[in-house]
């Protein structure tokens, strides 16, 4: 008998607990009165998003070559804020995608670090 598979918000947490305590690093608000608000439930370094949950999938900001090598690969999407348009350096990913959630959040974090 398999175990069930973690939710998203699961694999988020996971992922928020490996990341929250690294400098630099600010966990996603649980504050009253920040739901809703854009960047509220967001992994940030030097207060710039880099990991965060959208509507069950994981959101992140790498470079856009990479972006599009993981929506050709099939793993994931590019990401659309409800604009009608396509970021080009976000991609969403499905919790059944194969590549480690892990692992890119860390190049997403180094991705944004590098940005000044």
């Amino acid at each position: 008998m398999s175990l069930p598979l973690p939710t998203p918000e699961e694999w988020f947490a996971e992922v928020v607990d490996q990341f929250a305590h690294r400098p630099g690093v600010t966990p996603p608000t649980d504050a009253p009165g920040s739901e809703g608000k854009f960047g509220a439930a967001a992994l940030k370094v030097n207060n710039r998003i880099f990991a965060m949950l959208v509507r069950g999938r994981l959101v992140l900001k790498l470079p856009r070559l990479r972006v599009d090598a993981l929506v050709a690969s099939g793993e994931g999407d590019h990401f659309d804020a409800g604009k009608g348009r396509a970021m080009a350096e976000w991609v969403a990913l499905a919790a059944t995608s194969q590549v480690a959630w892990l692992s890119l959040a860390e190049e997403a974090m180094e991705f944004v670090a590098s940005k000044r």
